[in-house]
């Protein structure tokens, strides 16, 4: 999953960098809210941290854009604001959570990955797909109860079409959510992920309904 971190602290950025790339997540990074303002309005996240503090324009300004011009992409809001009156202020701006400074970076993981579950109609960090098994926060994924070894990009592919199970995900959308901007997005690599991953899983599991898209088989 791909998500977008707004921070202008180069630290706390390569910190939040680290902890989420460990837990699974596709990370790129926005220093000022200009930038960020433009990213979140043409490119499809799976969801974004944000800092209130930011230089050329303030993170509640560039929420409150982003959601006047459509963009629904989950937000997570941190920030070392604490009074309760700002957080109500970016909860009612359109924020989905609210993390004050400082915090653990487990908690903030946390609170991702629930994010992004709720994202996708998904309560569970469980997911159990007909034979597939996929546990969205120790990022394991089992077939018939054998575990099946993956590498971070086969299973951010998985994870996604767990998570859009009730859908065919066109090539374009899971190419969008699994690579980053400075990675080549090319659908001939696409194919050869997916044909790795049907070795490893054994046939049947990904679906492909030619000229739309690939999903999981929920036979049992």
């Amino acid at each position: 999953m791909r998500v977008l971190v707004v921070e202008d602290d180069s630290r706390i950025a390569k910190d939040l960098e680290c902890a989420l790339s460990a837990a699974g997540f596709r990370i790129e990074h926005s220093d000022n809210g200009e930038d960020a303002w433009f990213r979140g309005g043409t490119e499809a996240y799976d969801l974004i941290v944000l800092d209130l503090g930011l230089p050329r324009m303030d993170g509640l300004s560039v929420l409150k854009r982003w959601r006047r011009e459509g963009c629904d992409c989950p937000v997570l809001i941190m920030t070392a604001r604490g009074a309760w009156t700002e957080r109500v202020e970016g909860i009612d701006a359109g924020a989905d959570d609210y993390l004050p400074k400082p915090f653990r970076m487990e908690e903030l993981v946390a609170r991702v990955r629930a994010l992004v579950r709720r994202a996708g109609g998904r309560g569970s960090a469980r997911q159990r797909i007909g034979r597939l098994s996929v546990d969205l926060n120790r990022m394991t994924v089992d077939v018939d109860g054998i575990p099946v070894a993956l590498t971070p990009l086969e299973f951010r592919l998985i994870a996604y079409l767990a998570l859009h199970r009730d859908r065919v995900v066109p090539p374009t959308e899971l190419l969008e959510h699994l690579y980053g901007d400075n990675d080549a997005r090319e659908a001939n690599a696409l194919e050869a992920v997916i044909t790795r991953i049907r070795r490893k899983l054994g046939s049947g599991i990904i679906t492909t309904r030619r000229g739309f898209g690939y999903g999981l088989d929920a036979t049992e």
